[in-house]
């Protein structure tokens, strides 16, 4: 008998590109009667929740559909975890697309490693849409290629996307908090799991995400803006997650250098010594993104 799997998809205005996300999910090679898929739209003002709702019928799994007006990722993760039927759940973002053998991957590690409570596949290094995306893919995968196991990691978050959570695990700890609306809540998840004596890992199961599209500047901007925002409520209950003098945009250029002299030799590509001013530019807008909370926290209280 296989473990049953949940499928969490939880997406808010994503249209664009949810179609080939769900299709990924179809194409699994995990036996689809022991998966089910649980959707949460997140008071999408697109039309996510049509294309969702079209998809159910070609879906030959158990499906439910959820949806409420905007409450943020803590409690739409926790309407899957609430509902969901299988040993395992396995976060699908609306901009991803997953290898045929994604599942079956990473169940099969959860498996054969009971003490893991989070494990997470591998970004692609496959090229993206434009010169920019496929730094920030580049970026993305070699931020990862740690040992999670080890000390170093433990500031290292594995990211909700693409990752399969051991229910059992999730449950003890109470789920994801509710009030970090934006980003983070999987950083949350991540340390107190740690602290319960769960392990986290990476294995060989490939994804693509937003990255195989092109990529602008403003839209990288405003993705790493909204990270510095919303990381600064995160730091209210995590205080020593993220060392600060690791986002100062010196810092992330020799950062970026070291992971450039890493990728070359991975991939031969001379475009990788571009990446230390992309971090330069992700990490100013995290920055500027994080000084813009603080304030307006401070704002608040007075």
């Amino acid at each position: 008998m296989k473990p049953k799997v949940t499928i969490g998809v939880c997406v808010r205005n994503g249209a664009a590109t949810l179609r080939e996300a769900i299709e990924s999910i179809i194409c699994q090679d995990y036996p689809h009667g022991f998966m089910e898929v649980i959707f949460v739209d997140d008071g999408s003002e697109d039309e996510t929740l049509s294309i969702v709702k079209s998809y159910v019928p070609k879906m030959d799994m158990e499906v439910k559909v959820f949806h409420h007006e905007w409450k943020g990722l803590g409690y739409s993760r926790n309407v899957v975890v609430a509902e969901a039927r299988g040993d395992f759940i396995v976060w699908v973002d609306g901009d991803m697309v997953l290898s045929r053998d994604f599942v079956s991957k990473l169940v099969e590690f959860m498996e054969q490693h009971p003490k893991a409570g989070i494990v997470k596949g591998k970004q692609s290094l496959q090229p993206g849409g434009n010169m920019l995306a496929t730094l920030e893919a580049y970026s993305r995968a070699v931020g990862r290629m740690v040992d999670y196991q080890s000390e170093k990691a433990r500031s290292k978050s594995l990211g909700t996307g693409g990752a399969i959570y051991r229910l059992e695990a999730i449950k003890q700890i109470g789920g994801f908090d509710e009030n970090l609306r934006g980003y983070g809540e999987d950083s949350d998840v991540e340390v107190r799991l740690r602290m319960n004596g769960w392990s986290l890992a990476t294995t060989d199961a490939f994804f693509l995400d937003y990255e195989r599209l092109k990529l602008t500047w403003k839209t990288l901007w405003s993705r790493y803006w909204l990270r510095g925002y919303y990381m600064h409520y995160f730091l209210h209950k995590n205080k020593r997650f993220v060392k600060h003098f690791r986002m100062f945009p010196p810092a992330a250029f020799f950062l970026g250098f070291l992971h450039a002299n890493k990728l070359f030799q991975m991939t031969r590509k001379k475009a990788v010594f571009l990446l230390p001013f992309q971090y330069v530019f992700k990490m100013t807008a995290w920055y500027i993104g994080f000084i813009n909370s603080h304030m307006n926290s401070r704002g608040a209280r007075i």
